[in-house]
């Protein structure tokens, strides 16, 4: 099962428990617009090459398209239409007027260089430049793409219109109208959606907030999910897995990887090197997936050890098969949609600080963020 095939099989469950009437589940079976075209680019070598893009938006029924801009050599537009799809779910569940939307490029841009990188973000964002605006589609970054790619999308957007217009993108830099606290909002979220769980699991939250801190084993995972996604597409690869059953200490994990930019499996503080995708089933307390799509799959549920429950905040949900091992086993989930939803929510922030002009502390980000959702029923 593809990644899009996924998204229409979870459709399908949950159209049949909402009871859909037949017209609503045909218009939000399908996308509003989808794209796939090619454009020339000259490479720094003097090469030129077609570059081909591809665009989907779920719906806008509730807002702007939402989601991030994907350059991967491998993203494809069943891919794109199952990011879009996931999108539009999760800006629903926690209540932001957004819709679902996605973005990518058929491109490795670790074998491109700055000037090359930024053609194609220019070159791309002219060619969708009539889709994008702050109340039509609002992109983001994703695998491949990062701040800088936004500055450049938002000033080639600001050629097209004539004027800037900060709110045509979100995770961009401070300096051009970025918001603070969006770097870690994703990881935030995720944190948030474990103390309010366990408080619901645990009589005691106060208690249960202490014990996730005392005795949780920390595994880190790759350094983010472009390092996951790229991993086989580059000479050396930083990521991997590490497993510490007596756990890391994190601030010296994240400065040997992030300042000294040396592999996560080569760190001293002791561990057992693996997989990426193995280190997430050893055992705990609590798994964390928190990269792209396909991670969990049913071969390792099948193997797995029990942790207490699964924070689950891939890209995307695992397929049907592996999701009903881990039922079966009584782990409790936190839904994907909901535990990597802190970084649409400060996007969200982000959309709303710029079209006010007026901008948040990072601590009236994060505090937002903690107080604006409220989770589901968990039985």
């Amino acid at each position: 099962m593809n990644v899009y095939q996924n998204a229409e099989a979870r459709f399908e469950v949950a159209a049949n428990k909402l009871g859909l009437e037949q017209g609503l589940y045909r218009y939000l079976k399908y996308p509003a617009r989808k794209s796939l075209c090619t454009f020339p680019l000259e490479w720094i070598t003097g090469l030129c090459k077609c570059s081909p893009d591809i665009g989907c938006c779920i719906s806008t029924v509730r807002g702007p398209g939402k989601g991030g801009i994907r350059f991967a050599p491998d993203v494809s537009i069943d891919e794109v239409r199952a990011l879009a799809t996931w999108m539009t779910w999760k800006c629903a569940v926690v209540n932001i007027p957004f819709g679902g939307a996605k973005g990518g490029v058929i491109c490795d841009p670790r074998k491109m260089s700055r000037g090359e990188l930024e053609r194609l973000t220019r070159r791309y964002t002219a060619e969708l430049a009539n889709w994008l605006g702050p109340e039509r589609d609002v992109p983001a970054p994703d695998v491949g793409t990062g701040e800088q790619t936004m500055a450049w999308v938002m000033d080639t957007y600001a050629m097209h219109v004539g004027q800037a217009t900060t709110a045509v993108v979100t995770g961009k830099p401070i300096e051009l109208g970025g918001s603070r606290g969006r770097k870690e909002a994703t990881g935030r979220g995720v944190m948030i959606c474990c103390d309010k769980a366990l408080a619901k699991l645990v009589s005691r939250s106060k208690a249960a907030a202490l014990w996730f801190k005392a005795s949780a084993t920390l595994v880190p995972w790759p350094r983010n999910s472009s390092e996951s996604r790229l991993q086989n597409h580059r000479p050396r690869g930083i990521g991997g897995g590490l497993y510490n059953e007596k756990g890391f200490d994190v601030p010296k994990a994240i400065d040997w990887v992030y300042t000294q930019k040396k592999p996560l499996q080569d760190f001293p503080g002791g561990g057992t090197k693996m997989t990426a995708r193995d280190v997430l089933f050893q055992p705990c307390e609590i798994a964390i997936p928190a990269a792209i799509e396909n991670q969990i799959t049913e071969k390792k549920c099948q193997a797995s050890a029990r942790p207490r429950f699964f924070a689950k905040a891939p890209t995307a949900p695992p397929p049907g098969r592996p999701t009903r091992f881990i039922d079966a086993k009584g782990i409790f989930t936190v839904p994907d949609i909901l535990g990597n939803a802190g970084g649409v929510t400060v996007s969200y922030f982000e959309w709303v600080q710029d079209r006010q002009g007026f901008f948040w502390r990072e601590s009236e980000v994060n505090e937002r963020l903690s107080t604006s959702w409220t989770m589901p029923s968990m039985k």
